[in-house]
């Protein structure tokens, strides 16, 4: 009986070993994966294509003076003692100024892509009409 008590305690020391030794294949294995993964990620990370934006060297922003072009074409057209008549107002825009305003007041309530915000360095976007 001493003996068949010993050998179920080799048995269970051995299985014990044997488990000891496949967690730690495992662990490495995670750990070889997780290694593969980041490099996968800095590879493509990589050779995605650099943003240049506002560098050294590069071409100035060119002003345009979009501030006063929108207030000035306010005053020739929009307020209400406006320097064209409806005549010259159709002649450059090609509809009635209900008409425009109409589609102008549609097209910003469909898309907030047309409506006067600041853009990322906080200046404020072109008007609505100006588009």
């Amino acid at each position: 009986m001493e003996e068949f008590r010993r050998c179920l305690e080799r048995q269970e020391r051995e299985t014990r070993e044997r488990n000891r030794r496949a967690d730690e294949v495992n662990e490495l294995q995670r750990q070889v994966d997780e290694q593969v993964l980041i490099a996968v990620a800095l590879q493509e990370e990589e050779n995605q294509g650099r943003r240049l934006g506002s560098q050294v060297g590069r071409r100035r922003n060119v002003e345009r003076h979009r501030h006063s072009r929108g207030k000035n074409l306010l005053e020739d057209y929009f307020i209400p003692t406006f320097l064209y008549s409806d005549v010259d107002f159709r002649r450059r825009f090609r509809m009635q100024p209900h008409l425009f305003n109409k589609v102008m007041h549609d097209i910003c309530n469909y898309n907030a892509y047309f409506v006067q915000k600041c853009d990322a360095a906080g200046v404020l976007g072109l008007l609505s009409k100006q588009y």
